[in-house]
C-alpha cells in the first residue's frame, strides 16, 4: 500500500491521500492530481510504502 503525504510551505504535514495498492497507481494519481493540490496550498508531497514502512521519495509540485 502506498500513499502521499502533503507538505505546505512551512514544511508542515497538511494531509494525506487515499491509499493505493501499488506504486504505479499512486504515481498515476499524483500525475493527474498535482495541480489541484497546488491550488490547496500543497507545495511538496512524500510517497510512502506503508507495507515496508519506508519513505520512497519527496517531490516538489512546482508551486511559486
Amino acid at each position: 500500500m502506498f500513499d502521499w503525504t502533503y507538505i505546505d510551505s512551512n514544511g508542515e504535514e497538511v494531509g494525506r491521500s487515499k491509499r493505493f495498492p501499488n506504486l504505479e497507481s499512486a504515481e498515476d494519481w499524483i500525475g493527474s492530481s498535482w495541480q489541484d493540490l497546488v491550488e490547496w496550498g500543497v507545495e511538496e508531497v512524500v510517497l510512502h510504502d506503508r507495507e515496508r514502512d519506508r519513505r520512497m521519495y519527496k517531490m516538489g509540485l512546482g508551486a511559486e
